[in-house]
């Protein structure tokens, strides 16, 4: 088999590898013509996509710049041929993929959120008022939103997270709580921080079978948070989460926030599994302005600087 008839190959079989992950067809149309014009740059530079290293795709990347890419453009491209790297690993064509971690710094972000500091995030917990409430229910509930809110700034959850957690998802041994998969999320293990778990045994001992008392509408027993199919109780939390503070406009931009936190603490991998993301396209559009890439990129070899 040629060099070309091996390329073909590799980019059917390529292709099939993005059919069975579930890509839209717009999507693998997107990555495979960046992995063929990427190839084709190989071809012409005398190297080939299982031998080229890190040094020789900033030089392709310095291609893209001379050609007229923007730095949102060049990352785009740079999303589609790390799913196409990965690919290769993962088919042992290769050992490493060479631009896991490389993000060109500068790009202007699409996110339509403002964005909160970690310390306005911990203060919507800590504000969160649980003891000065005259009436018991009230009192009760109170303490059960904080567990949720708690779960939104400490675990990144989502709404659709939310509203899938069942009791047996607790694993208060291991200190852990158990996200399950749902059809836009992975499924991953959580570390709970030491207050939450002695929040969540008086939530689950006392709080939690007073309170599905009180539910006077058909529920789902083995649920965390028993309320019914609408989950009305988040609508009601927001409204108390703007008055402790009002840049707060959504459950999503909380979220939006913590992952944009995570991302100044870890690698992109580790946050994309933290916060569920299938793709890690999806946790690279969190990454600001002022991320580089892990690898240190000095000056004289950056083309974006």
């Amino acid at each position: 088999m040629n060099k070309t008839t091996n390329s073909n190959f590799n980019m059917l079989a390529f292709t099939n590898h993005l059919q069975e992950s579930g890509y839209t067809v717009k999507t693998i149309e997107s990555k495979i013509r960046e992995a063929k014009a990427f190839s084709n740059w190989c071809k012409s530079q005398r190297i080939t996509t299982y031998t080229i290293n890190y040094q020789n795709c900033l030089q392709y990347i310095n291609h893209l710049k001379f050609k007229g890419n923007s730095k949102r453009t060049i990352n785009a491209k740079l999303r589609h041929l790390r799913t196409y790297f990965t690919y290769l690993v993962n088919q042992g064509y290769r050992k490493d993929n060479p631009i896991e971690n490389t993000i060109i710094k500068g790009e202007s972000q699409l996110l339509s959120y403002t964005i909160l500091d970690f310390e306005e995030l911990e203060d919507l917990y800590y504000s969160f008022d649980t003891e000065n409430i005259k009436n018991p229910h009230h009192r009760l509930t109170a303490k059960r939103n904080k567990i949720i809110v708690g779960f939104m700034v400490y675990q990144g959850l989502s709404t659709s997270d939310l509203k899938k957690l069942l009791l047996e998802h607790l694993q208060l041994s291991k200190g852990k709580l158990y996200v399950p998969s749902c059809h836009r999320s992975g499924s991953r293990s959580l570390e709970l921080k030491a207050w939450q778990l002695m929040e969540l045994i008086e939530y689950i001992n006392e709080i939690r079978p007073q309170l599905i008392k009180r539910v006077k509408k058909t529920i789902d027993y083995s649920q965390l948070f028993p309320y019914g199919e609408q989950f009305n109780l988040l609508i009601d939390l927001l409204k108390k989460l703007k008055k402790y503070n009002q840049k707060v406009t959504s459950i999503k931009q909380i979220r939006a926030s913590v992952i944009t936190h995570w991302l100044k603490q870890h690698n992109l991998r580790k946050v994309q599994y933290l916060v569920g993301h299938r793709h890690i396209s999806s946790t690279e559009r969190y990454v600001q302005d002022d991320l580089e890439t892990l690898h240190d990129i000095v000056d004289n070899f950056h083309p974006m600087s």
